[in-house]
């Protein structure tokens, strides 16, 4: 598999990971069985996409990166579909996640 090909995968399972946490909430601690379904289709298409994509790129890397993507896409969803709150601060820190994911594929 190509470089490219591996970054692709990963993105995607950063992706799926925001879906994920998403359909957790949804779940209301897996009380709710559609939501819940949905919760685990998505973590396990995640972990594959996660494991083909580390066959080629750094785990140090990978991983920062999956989760960095995680993190601020979950935040940004949660806002949108939640009502989460959203001041000066937490903008910074998910620009400074932001960040850092570019600094790592840069580097």
């Amino acid at each position: 598999m190509s470089s490219s090909v591996a970054w692709l995968m990963l993105v995607v399972a950063g992706a799926l990971d925001v879906g994920w946490a998403i359909s957790m909430k949804y779940a209301e601690g897996y009380t709710r069985v559609g939501w819940s379904i949905v919760s685990l289709v998505l973590l396990a298409a995640f972990v594959f996409l996660l494991g083909r994509a580390l066959k080629v790129l750094e785990v140090g890397v990978a991983y920062s990166v999956w989760t960095g993507i995680g993190a601020a896409g979950t935040f940004i969803m949660g806002v949108v579909l939640f009502g989460e709150s959203l001041s000066a601060m937490k903008l910074a820190g998910i620009a400074l996640v932001l960040l850092g994911i570019v600094a790592l594929k840069l580097a």
